[in-house]
C-alpha cells in the first residue's frame, strides 16, 4: 500500500563512535543544532537527537547540554518537531566469563527517571522508548517491561508522545502489553529500526512482518543501517510507512564520500517524491500527528520564538 505521504525524521548524530569516520557527524551542542536545522531546511519534519560530549566525541546523557541543543534550535525554528532519544544509560559490557559483574568499561547503566531526565525537564513534543533489550555485538542494551512502564507513565503525564523504537518482533509484543495497560496514547508511533547485527534485518520481508504485527491504526516510520538506508526509505514509502535517515544510521551519501544530514534529507525526499509520494512539512506533520501548530510544551527558561507572521517573538 503506497503511502500518499510521508514525513521525513533525521536522526542526527545517535551515540555511535561515528565522528572520527566522518567529519559532519555533529558533535558541539551548537554543531548539533545547526545540523538539526539544515536537515530540517531540506525536507525533516522531525529531528531525533542525541548529544555528545563536547571534548571527546562521546555519547553523553548530559541534561544540560540537550538543554542548550533545545534552546538553539528553538532561538531560530518553532516549527521542526523535536524527538529526543530516551534511550541512553541502558548499556551493559559485562566482565569476563568468570566474573560477568566486573562490568567493563563502556557500561552506563541506570534506571528509567535518570534516563529520561532531560525529556521531563524540556518537554519535548516526541521521547523515545526502546521496546526491549537487544545484543548490540559484546554490549548488551538493556531495559525491562518495568522500566518501560515508568517512563510510559511519565511521558503521558506529561503530554510527550513516546516513539516506540523496535529492533524485532518481540519488542512489538511488549510495546502492545504497554498499550493494552493503557500506558500508551492511540494511535501509537512505532519505528521500525532494521539492520541492527542481532535484531531484525534490512529486508523487505523483514520490514513487512513487522509492519503487518502492529496494532491497527498505528503511524509508524522505518530505517535500515548503512547502505541499507535508502533502499529502506523506498521500501517503507511501499508499505504504507514513513521514513527516517541521518548520520546516526548510515555516515555515506555514496561509496567513499561522506555525508551530511541535509544530503541524507535531500536524497530520502528525491526517492519518496520520484515515488510519487508528496513529503509532508512539518506543519503538515504536526497536524498529523496530532501536535499543535507551535510546541504547546515550553519548560521554563527555554528561548522561544514566535513563527513568522505571529506578531513578535517572546
Amino acid at each position: 500500500m503506497l503511502a500518499p505521504e510521508v514525513f521525513i525524521t533525521c536522526a542526527v548524530t545517535g551515540s555511535a563512535d561515528s565522528s572520527r569516520k566522518n567529519p559532519h557527524v555533529p558533535v558541539t551542542p551548537a554543531q548539533i543544532a545547526a545540523s538539526a536545522l539544515e536537515a530540517h531546511a531540506a525536507g525533516a519534519a522531525v529531528v531525533h537527537l542525541h548529544v555528545r560530549d563536547p571534548q571527546t566525541g562521546a555519547a553523553s546523557r548530559d541534561p544540560k547540554l540537550f538543554r542548550e541543543v533545545v534552546e538553539r534550535i528553538r532561538g531560530e525554528n518553532q516549527e521542526v518537531i523535536l524527538n529526543l532519544t530516551g534511550g541512553m544509560g541502558g548499556d551493559l559490557m559485562l566482565g569476563p566469563e568468570r566474573a560477568p559483574l566486573d562490568f567493563r568499561a563502556g557500561t552506563d547503566f541506570v534506571g528509567p527517571q535518570e534516563r529520561m531526565v532531560h525529556i521531563l525537564d524540556l518537554l519535548p513534543e516526541i521521547g523515545s522508548l526502546d521496546c526491549g533489550s537487544l545484543n548490540f555485538d559484546e554490549l548488551i542494551y538493556g531495559t525491562t517491561p518495568g522500566y518501560l512502564r515508568t517512563m510510559a507513565r511519565e511521558y503521558q503525564k506529561r503530554n510527550v508522545r513516546p516513539e516506540l523504537e523496535v529492533f524485532e518482533l518481540g519488542h512489538i509484543e511488549l510495546a502492545k502489553q504497554l498499550l493494552a495497560e493503557g500506558l500508551i496514547n492511540q494511535p501509537a508511533l512505532f519505528q521500525l529500526c532494521l539492520g541492527i547485527k542481532y535484531g531484525a534485518p534490512a529486508s523487505s520481508e523483514a520490514m513487512q512482518a513487522m509492519r503487518d504485527t502492529l496494532p491497527p491504526g498505528s503511524l509508524w516510520s522505518a530505517f535500515g543501517l548503512g547502505r541499507m538506508q535508502m533502499p529502506m526509505v523506498a521500501q517503507a514509502v511501499l508499505l504504507g510507512g514513513n521514513v527516517r535517515v541521518g548520520l546516526e544510521d548510515n555516515l555515506y551519501l555514496d561509496k567513499g564520500i561522506p555525508a551530511t544530514n541535509a544530503q541524507l534529507v535531500e536524497r530520502a525526499r528525491a526517492i519518496i517524491e520520484l515515488l510519487g509520494v508528496r513529503v509532508l512539512t512539518a506543519p503538515q506533520t504536526r497536524a498529523r500527528l496530532g501536535f499543535a501548530a507551535e510546541s504547546a510544551q515550553v519548560p521554563q527558561n527555554v528561548c522561544r520564538t514566535r513563527s513568522p507572521g505571529s506578531g513578535g517573538s517572546v
